[in-house]
């Protein structure tokens, strides 16, 4: 089950993708899906988080973990161009997007 997590230093720079929440999980599952497996966006857990201090690169930033599947570590910097560019062209925000593939364990 791949998280999103959101950081963010001002609400206001997330408004616009607050809204798109929906889209975004539907998004991201076709995004990491590959021929090992098929994800649905109700297996994308997504979560906002404000940034305290410090300095970010861009006002909203998405770290992306999932599992290393084969095809998902060849494609690691594709997919993430991609999802920055699709949130660009569909909410208009600059985002970084960072993908962390690790081995997962989870409780679902």
């Amino acid at each position: 089950m791949p998280t999103v997590n959101i950081y963010f230093q001002n609400l206001s720079d997330t408004a616009p993708l607050s809204g798109k929440v929906l889209e975004l999980r539907t998004y991201l599952a076709e995004a990491l899906s590959g021929s090992d497996i098929t994800l649905s966006s109700a297996e994308v857990s997504i979560r906002f988080i404000k940034s305290h201090g410090g300095e970010m690169i861009a006002p909203v930033e998405l770290e992306i973990s999932a599992h290393a599947f084969a095809e998902r570590v060849e494609k690691q910097d594709q997919i993430c161009l991609e999802v920055m560019k699709w949130i660009k062209e569909k909410i208009g925000l600059d985002t970084k997007v960072w993908l962390r593939l690790s081995e997962l364990g989870h409780s679902w």
